[in-house]
């Protein structure tokens, strides 16, 4: 079990916050990710996690491109804008025959999101510059935790909103919206 605490912030300047990034943080590995979320038939919301199949291809410093497909499902929650998700995620190897698992058990495909951009680690924190198809451009910023306390989530926000202070990114260009949210626009 992983609870991811995170953030997502829009970006004006894609290439002079990638200048920044590279400075705090080094070469970046970059990434193009896509994901399409499953749904129980009839059922889709935007705020419904569903179970999200996604194809990673990632770039390193060398130029070796790896790729990957990851299921993930989660139990998803928004805390004064800071996302504080329930994450659970694994890989499988044959992503056709996976689907067709979902739909025996009654599940269809619903809304798709695209994003590529670039993925740092700085002190703790992973940083993803990433625009997303239909969108636009965003710094998303994460930090893994084992528990979700009230604690643990005060320290992370404190220190996800230093970095964002650190990138020259204002509070005011947070979004707490989900990207699939977003892209499925008002119901």
């Amino acid at each position: 079990m992983a609870i991811e605490i995170e953030l997502k912030a829009w970006v004006d300047d894609s290439q002079e916050l990638k200048k920044v990034l590279c400075s705090l943080a080094g070469y970046p590995a970059a990434f193009e990710k896509a994901d399409a979320y499953w749904y129980p038939v009839g059922t889709e919301t935007a705020l419904s996690s569903g179970v999200r199949i996604r194809e990673v291809a990632a770039t390193d410093a060398t130029g070796k491109v790896t790729r990957t497909i990851w299921v993930t499902y989660k139990i998803k929650e928004v805390r004064e804008g800071i996302e504080v998700n329930d994450e659970r995620e694994f890989e499988v190897s044959d992503k056709a025959t996976f689907e067709e698992l979902l739909r025996r058990v009654g599940l269809e495909p619903g809304v798709a999101k695209h994003k590529q951009g670039w993925a740092w680690e700085y002190e703790g924190i992973t940083v993803e510059l990433a625009q997303v198809a239909g969108l636009g451009w965003f710094v998303e910023l994460e930090i893994l935790a084992d528990t979700g306390g009230e604690d643990i989530v005060a320290g992370a926000r404190t220190r996800l909103l230093a970095c964002l202070h650190q990138l020259g990114i204002a509070e005011n260009r947070i979004e707490s919206r989900y990207y699939t949210e977003m892209l499925c626009g008002p119901r």
